[in-house]
C-alpha cells in the first residue's frame, strides 16, 4: 500500500512538471441580484462592494493552496449574474457596469470577470438590448470583464433577431479594438445551451439558479492524455486507448476535486462543480490536437478527426464522472484554434479548415472557439456562422458557441498574435457566400420537435 501511494504521488508529480497538467482556473461565482437598483450608479455601487467582499481572499487561497500541494493553478476568476438583469431595473448606460466590474476585477487581482452577459434565446427585454448595444465599447474600454450571449436553445429554437445583432456586435467588438490585436472579439462568446456554472472563460457567467456565491473548478491536462495515450503504442485498439483516456481522466478530475473542496473551505463558500475540460494552451505537448494525432491521425483535421475527438470527449465525460459527484460545467475537449499548437499547425498547413472545425463540435466541446476570420468577413456572415453552430447545439441538445475574431486589415493566410493562454493563429478563410437574405429574415428559428419532453 505504501509503494502504491508513493507511485501515485511520483505520477502526479510527473504530470504536472512534465505533462502541463494544471487546475487552469479556480473560479468564484458570485450572485448579483441583490444589487439591482433603479439608480444604476448606486447599483454598480453595490456591485463593487460585494464583489470586494466575497472575493477578497481569493487570489491568496488559491496562491496558498498551489504552494501547499504543488498544483499550478493558472487563472483565479469571478462571474457573476448576466448583467443584463441588472440593467432591467436600471437602465442607463451599461459600460458603467463594465467599468464597475473591471474595476473591482483589478483591485482584487483577478485574471478575467465574466458575466457581462445576456440570454435572449426566446426574446429580447430592454435590459438585453442595451447590454448588447454596450457590448463593443465595453470590451474596448475594459481590460479583464469578459461578455457572453444566449442565443438559442433546444427548448426555445433559434432567436435570428439576436443572431443578426451579434454578427454585428461581433464586427463591432473587432473594430473597437483593431489596434489591440482585436481583442474585444476574443473576450465575447455567443452561445447555443449556455450553461450556468461554466467556470471557463469567455463565456462565465453566474446562473440564477446558483447559490449567492459557489467555488467553480477548471481542469485540465491535454499533456497527460497524450503521454498516456502514447505509452499505449499503436498496436492498442480503439476501445483500449478509451478505456486509457477514461482513467486518466479520472486521475485529472480527482485533482480538480481536492483544489475546489479545500478553496471551498478556506473561503467558506460553497463548493460547486469540477470542469474537467481539455483546455489547452500554445505549451508544446499541451494540445487537443496533438492527442488526436497521437490516437492515429496524420493531421488534425484529416479524415476520421470526428470519430476520434467523439471517443476522447466521451471518454473524458466517462473518467471524469467516475472521479466526482460533481463534475458540471462544459466538461469535455475544446478545440481553440489559437490556444492549441496542434491546431494552429494544421490550420495552416489548411488540413484544418472552417467547415471540418463546424463537423468537429457536434462532438466535443464547446464550439467554434477562437476562429480567426479576415477583417472584411461581413455582419451578415458572422451572423450565419453563428446560426450554423447554433444550430448544432439545438439539434443535439449540447452546449455549442462561437467565439469569432474578425482580423480588422488581414486577409486569410495573415498572422494575428494575441499572446499569452490566447496565443496566435492563421487567418482562417472564409466562404464569400451571401446568407444576409436569411439573416435580415429575423424571427426565430422553432425548437426541435424533441425538445417536447414535459
Amino acid at each position: 500500500m505504501r509503494t502504491k501511494r508513493r507511485d501515485n504521488i511520483l505520477e502526479t508529480i510527473r504530470m504536472i512538471d512534465e505533462e502541463c497538467l494544471d487546475i487552469r482556473t479556480v473560479t468564484m461565482g458570485i450572485s448579483l441580484l441583490d444589487c439591482a437598483d433603479t439608480d444604476i450608479d448606486r447599483s454598480c455601487e453595490k456591485i463593487y462592494k460585494k464583489l470586494t467582499e466575497k472575493a477578497k481572499d481569493l487570489v491568496s487561497t488559491a496562491r496558498d493552496i498551489s504552494r501547499e500541494y504543488g498544483i499550478p493553478i493558472i487563472n483565479k476568476r469571478i462571474s457573476v449574474t448576466p448583467v443584463s438583469l441588472l440593467a432591467s431595473v436600471s437602465g442607463g448606460d451599461c459600460v458603467k457596469y463594465a467599468k464597475t466590474l473591471d474595476k473591482a476585477g483589478k483591485d482584487l487581482g483577478v485574471d478575467f470577470i465574466g458575466g457581462f452577459s445576456a440570454l435572449v434565446q426566446k426574446g429580447m427585454t430592454e435590459g438585453d438590448r442595451l447590454l448588447i448595444e454596450a457590448i463593443p465599447q465595453a470590451l474596448a474600454e475594459t481590460d479583464l470583464v469578459c461578455s457572453s450571449v444566449n442565443i438559442g436553445s433546444t427548448k426555445a429554437g433559434i432567436n435570428m433577431d439576436a443572431v443578426k445583432l451579434m454578427g454585428e456586435t461581433v464586427r463591432r467588438a473587432a473594430e473597437l479594438t483593431k489596434d489591440n490585436c482585436c481583442f474585444g472579439a476574443a473576450k465575447l462568446v455567443v452561445f447555443c445551451n449556455s450553461v450556468e456554472d461554466n467556470p471557463f472563460m469567455a463565456g462565465a457567467y453566474h446562473g440564477i439558479t446558483e447559490p449567492d456565491c459557489v467555488i467553480n473548478v477548471g481542469v485540465s491536462g491535454p499533456g497527460v492524455v497524450r503521454n498516456a495515450v502514447k505509452e499505449a503504442g499503436p498496436e492498442a485498439s480503439m476501445n483500449e486507448i478509451a478505456e486509457i483516456i477514461k482513467k486518466t481522466a479520472f486521475k485529472i478530475t480527482r485533482m480538480g476535486q481536492l483544489v475546489g473542496m479545500e478553496a471551498s473551505r478556506r473561503l467558506n463558500v460553497p463548493f460547486g462543480i469540477v470542469d474537467l475540460s481539455l483546455a489547452p494552451t500554445p505549451a508544446v505537448g499541451d494540445s487537443v490536437a496533438k492527442i488526436l494525432e497521437e490516437i492515429g491521425l496524420e493531421e488534425c483535421g484529416g479524415p476520421g478527426t470526428t470519430a476520434c475527438l467523439a471517443m476522447l470527449n466521451d471518454a473524458v465525460k466517462k473518467g471524469g464522472v467516475m472521479a466526482s459527484s460533481n463534475v458540471g460545467g462544459l466538461s469535455g475537449a475544446f478545440i481553440p484554434v489559437s490556444e492549441d499548437a496542434g491546431m494552429i499547425a494544421a490550420a495552416e498547413s489548411g488540413t484544418l479548415t472552417i467547415e471540418k472545425l463546424e463537423a468537429m463540435t457536434a462532438v466535443c466541446s464547446v464550439g467554434l472557439d477562437m476562429i480567426i476570420v479576415p477583417g472584411d468577413t461581413s455582419a451578415e456572415t458572422l451572423s450565419a456562422i453563428i446560426a450554423d453552430e447554433a444550430a448544432i447545439g439545438m439539434i443535439n441538445n449540447k452546449t455549442t458557441a462561437c467565439r469569432l475574431i474578425p482580423a480588422i486589415g488581414m486577409d486569410a493566410g495573415d498572422h494575428l498574435v494575441f499572446g499569452g493562454l490566447l496565443g496566435e493563429g492563421p487567418v482562417m478563410p472564409v466562404r464569400r457566400t451571401d446568407a444576409s437574405v436569411m439573416i435580415n429574415r429575423g424571427g426565430r428559428i422553432p425548437s426541435p420537435i424533441h425538445s417536447l419532453k414535459n
